[in-house]
């Protein structure tokens, strides 16, 4: 009966750790193909955006760098990974991305390498954020360029907003400010 009761709570507490990673275990390359941990951001609030230059959601890069610029000294950061993954909408190499978000939009937000989001190819770091069984929070597939993830200080997965909802929307300025 002991060996039973054992098993039955070591497969409890094995369940209970599954999907209690971190954005902290993610290696990814940025957008000048060198090494990023990010790790580098503990302490920090991190706001995860798949983005694409030719989207019609594209100008939002500019209220990401707004958001990015009030609350940066407030341990925050946005992270912007540009994906092709919705309907050819980032067609371009990282240097032509990061040209093209320089020069239209002032990005100063660290811009990772492109990526897949979703799909047969999509990155560990995306797997994580969509999947419960990684984040250990909730399914939150990605519907489109623009979705923004939250993760808190801990590097534990928080919540996301929609790609069309606006980086300034309450639900994140909220987060952001508690």
């Amino acid at each position: 009966m002991k060996k039973i009761v054992f098993a039955f709570l070591f497969s409890l507490i094995s369940i209970a750790m599954l999907g209690q990673g971190s954005l902290y275990d993610f290696k990814v390359k940025d957008i000048d193909g060198k090494d990023f941990d990010l790790s580098s951001l503990k302490g920090k609030k991190v706001l995860v955006v798949n983005v694409a230059s030719k989207c019609g959601l594209t100008p939002q890069y500019e209220k990401l760098q707004q958001l990015y610029e009030k609350y940066k000294d407030k341990n925050f950061v946005v992270i912007g990974f540009p994906a092709n993954n919705f309907n050819g909408q980032e067609p371009g190499t990282n240097e032509e991305i990061k040209s093209f978000c320089v020069l239209n939009y002032d990005v100063t937000f660290p811009m990772m390498s492109k990526i897949d989001v979703i799909g047969h190819n999509k990155a560990p770091i995306y797997k994580w954020l969509t999947l419960k069984s990684e984040n250990g929070k909730m399914d939150a597939e990605v519907q489109w360029n623009f979705q923004k993830f939250m993760i808190d200080e801990n590097g534990h997965f928080v919540d996301f907003a929609a790609p069309r909802e606006d980086p300034f929307c309450d639900k994140i300025v909220k987060w952001i400010e508690n």
